[in-house]
C-alpha cells in the first residue's frame, strides 16, 4: 500500500496534551505528529504511560488538545461523532439489551427506521458470527463474544474510522488470535480506517499496514515501521521469517528506547 497516493483521513499535527496533577503539570503527549491514510490499518504500541490512550481519546473527541491540531477529514476534532466508532477493552455493552438490541442501539439513536435497523443489525451480527446468539443477553456470552458484539455495534452505524483501545487485551491467546483474523476479514470486506492500540507486539505486526511505536515520559512517537506483509494475513504469514524479523524490529523499538 502506498501512502503517497491516498487521501489522509486522520492528521495529528504537533499535538501536546498536559494534565494538571495537584500542583504540577503532567505532559502526556509532546509534539506528536502522524498522518493516517483513508482505509489504512495502523497499530500503536509502546510502554505504559506513553500516551496511547490519550491520543485515541483526543481523536475520539473525548479529550481536547493542549496545543497542536487533531484533524479528521481535514476538520478539527471538536467532540465525539458518528464518523468515529470507539471500542474499548471493557465491552461496554448494555447488560439489559440482547445482542441484537445492542447492535441496533446506535442506529436507533440516529433515527434509522426499524426495518432498516433490523436488516443492518442482522448483517453485522452474522459478520461477527453471533447469529445463534442474537437474542441472548451479554451475561450469556463469553468475553470473546462480547467483544465481537461490541465490534458489530461499532460497525453498524457505519463509521469511516474505528478507534480500538486494546479491544482484545482481556482475552485468552486462542480467542485473541481468532478475533484478530476475524477483524482483518471484516476490515478487508468493509474497509475502514483503523487505529488499534495494543500492548502485544505480535498483534501489532499481524494486523497493521504500519506500526507506530511510542515512547513514554513525555509521550511521543519513537518510530513508525511499515509492515510489508501480504493480506489476507494467515497462520503462514504469522509463522514466516519476514513476520519474525518485523516482530523483532518492533520489539526492539518498544523495549530498547
Amino acid at each position: 500500500m502506498t501512502h503517497a497516493t491516498t487521501t489522509t483521513k486522520i492528521s495529528v499535527q504537533d499535538v501536546r496534551k498536559t494534565f494538571q496533577l495537584k500542583n504540577k503539570e503532567f505532559v502526556a503527549l509532546d509534539g506528536v505528529s502522524l498522518d493516517i491514510a483513508d482505509n489504512e490499518f495502523v497499530t500503536v504500541v509502546g510502554p505504559s504511560g506513553c500516551g496511547k490512550s490519550t491520543l485515541m481519546n483526543i481523536l475520539g473527541g473525548l479529550e481536547t488538545v493542549s496545543a497542536g491540531r487533531a484533524m479528521v477529514d481535514g476538520k478539527e476534532v471538536s467532540g465525539p461523532g458518528p464518523d468515529r466508532g470507539v471500542i474499548f477493552q471493557q465491552y461496554a455493552l448494555f447488560p439489559w439489551l440482547t445482542v441484537r438490541k445492542n447492535v441496533e442501539f446506535g442506529l436507533k439513536v440516529a433515527g434509522v427506521p426499524k426495518a432498516e435497523r433490523a436488516k443492518r443489525a442482522e448483517y453485522f451480527i452474522e459478520m461477527v458470527g453471533l447469529e445463534q446468539f442474537a437474542d441472548a443477553l451479554p451475561k450469556m456470552l463469553s468475553g470473546g463474544m462480547k467483544q465481537r458484539c461490541a465490534i458489530a455495534r461499532a460497525y453498524a452505524v457505519n463509521p469511516s474510522i474505528l478507534l480500538m483501545d486494546e479491544p482484545f487485551g482481556a482475552l485468552d491467546a486462542l480467542t485473541r488470535v481468532k478475533l484478530q483474523e476475524q477483524l482483518l476479514e471484516t476490515w478487508n470486506r468493509e474497509k475502514r480506517t483503523v487505529m488499534f492500540i495494543t500492548h502485544d507486539v505480535d498483534e501489532a505486526v499481524f494486523l497493521a499496514n504500519r506500526v507506530v511505536v511510542m515512547a513514554a515520559r513525555p509521550g511521543r512517537i519513537h518510530e513508525v515501521i511499515d509492515v510489508d506483509l501480504p493480506y489476507p494475513r494467515t497462520e503462514e504469514v504469522r509463522l514466516s521469517p519476514e513476520f519474525g524479523e518485523l516482530r523483532n524490529r518492533v520489539w526492539h523499538a518498544v523495549y530498547h528506547q
